[in-house]
């Protein structure tokens, strides 16, 4: 059974991708998540694209000021800041700010998926404390 709440890492593809930054991806991987939100527009916006944005919104977040309290989803991102000390500018911070907009506007398959499942206040608190930090 996968993961499955109201934080912005409580499900597999988040979980996967931030895995994945830390691995190898780097910066670079971050971008590309926040640049697949922005790229559908109007467009309808698929929950795996939106998770992973809202993932690299938040490692984005993280290199500045962390989230109030470890994660075991994200140990190995705190690991891979820790020692990497990634360079995020304010273009990327904008574009991370911009990407979680997009997710919470519709068309938007997991603000769907939210406001249906009774926890929508729960999840819109975690996604609004991305965008409010740094």
């Amino acid at each position: 059974m996968g993961a499955w709440g109201t934080g912005i890492f409580d499900n597999d593809t988040a979980a996967d991708f931030a895995g994945a930054v830390a691995e190898s991806g780097g910066v670079p991987a971050l971008e590309a998540a926040l640049d697949r939100a922005l790229a559908a527009g109007d467009v309808y916006l698929e929950a795996p694209q939106a998770e992973e944005a809202l993932a690299a919104a938040e490692i984005v977040a993280r290199t500045s000021q962390p989230s109030a309290g470890p994660d075991p989803y994200t140990a190995s991102v705190d690991a891979w800041i820790a020692a990497n000390h990634p360079q995020v500018g304010a273009a990327l911070r904008d574009k991370a700010r911009r990407a979680i907009a997009r997710v919470l506007t519709e068309p938007s398959e997991l603000l769907e998926v939210w406001m249906e499942s009774g926890q929508y206040e729960a999840w819109a608190h975690a996604v609004r404390d991305v965008s409010s930090r740094p």
